[in-house]
């Protein structure tokens, strides 16, 4: 959780920055979902391996001492739900996530 927290807050734009990448990948409608208020719709570990940057996720690999497959399904899993609760009213709010980012994310990888 903190290793995607850091590629938020440390992507250029911050979550606006990751969402506009994500976006121009190709996965506008699954990042419309984490931001709305619906139901989150997936994205798959090969996605996200092309959009992010491919130290991120060999370097959570070596951190949590998986494969660097196991790495991108982790993320591909949590980057949804991540975004989802950084975005509680259907939109990204910069003072909401600088005030609240991680108590907003406590528990959701209990």
């Amino acid at each position: 959780m903190q290793e995607i927290m850091g590629l938020i807050d440390n992507h250029n734009g911050g979550l606006s920055g990751l969402v506009g990448k994500l976006k121009e990948s190709g996965l506008s409608d699954q990042v419309n979902s984490w931001i709305g208020t619906g139901t989150n719709k997936t994205v798959d570990a090969n996605q996200i391996s092309s959009v992010l940057d491919g130290d991120f996720v060999k370097n959570i690999a070596s951190k949590l001492g998986i494969s660097h497959e196991e790495a991108a399904n982790s993320v591909a899993g949590a980057l949804p739900e991540m975004v989802d609760k950084l975005t509680p009213n259907g939109k990204i709010e910069p003072d909401y996530i600088i005030q609240n980012g991680l108590s907003a994310l406590k528990g959701l990888f209990s």
